[in-house]
């Protein structure tokens, strides 16, 4: 993304094993960096949950609240203890999603937060899994869809660039996959809403150009993510 450009927000839709017609009570929002979290808490007005529901040993942080009706908690993986970084790739990402989808037992899950965009779109006709419509919601906020790669690496290594072509990715981030793989296995719908940092095969160093739109991305997710979150008030799964 060039600095100035409006930042790109996706939503990719997990299948929804659960009944679609209850209306959603729980949401939960798994985000990965705390820069990405707090806008959010804040604008919600959550508070930190420190109620013990994940382990002592691990360093992940809850904020919960009410928003609009719905029940609101937000998770973060938090830092590493020795290196003090966000804990972002598959594997936190991976674990937080599993301990909290059994404490909280939410309705929707939404993994926001950033990504880095393509501007190749080569189609080699690979197919994907098919994944529950959300016509509403996105013709509601004007959002564009679009399929998400995710994998460890901030860069974007030969192999990778490969595979995500391959598969006529979009855009590309650390969590979404895993995220989305660990709501599956507990049936709960989960939708997946990115804003893009940067342009991976645009030419420019991927780190120099996260950092300089991470701001721009941020405010774009909280504005996004706020907007989902009153769509949702009083709608079921089969509403989106």
């Amino acid at each position: 993304m060039a600095p100035g450009e409006e930042c790109s927000v996706l939503v990719h839709e997990a299948p929804c094993l659960a009944p679609p017609h209850n209306n959603i009570s729980t949401v939960l929002l798994v985000i990965a960096m705390q820069a990405e979290a707090l806008p959010l808490v804040e604008a919600l007005k959550l508070s930190q949950d420190d109620t013990l529901v994940f382990p002592k040993s691990v360093p992940w942080i809850k904020y919960s609240g009410i928003h609009d009706g719905l029940h609101i908690h937000i998770v973060v993986p938090g830092k590493d203890a020795v290196l003090g970084v966000d804990n972002v790739g598959t594997v936190s990402g991976a674990l937080v999603s599993y301990a909290a989808i059994q404490a909280l037992q939410p309705d929707l899950l939404i993994n926001a937060g950033t990504a880095g965009g393509f501007k190749i779109f080569d189609k080699y006709g690979v197919g994907a899994t098919k994944t529950i419509p959300t016509p509403k919601l996105v013709e509601a906020l004007g959002l564009k869809l679009g399929k998400l790669s995710t994998g460890n690496s901030l860069d974007m290594s030969p192999q990778d660039e490969e595979v995500i072509k391959s598969n006529d990715a979009t855009i590309k981030d650390m969590e979404g996959a895993a995220v989305a793989y660990v709501a599956n296995l507990f049936s709960v719908p989960a939708i997946l809403i990115k804003s893009v940092t940067d342009i991976i095969d645009g030419g420019r160093p991927t780190t120099e150009e996260f950092l300089e739109n991470l701001s721009m991305a941020a405010d774009a997710l909280l504005k996004t993510g706020i907007c989902v979150l009153k769509f949702l008030n009083g709608k079921s799964i089969a509403d989106l």
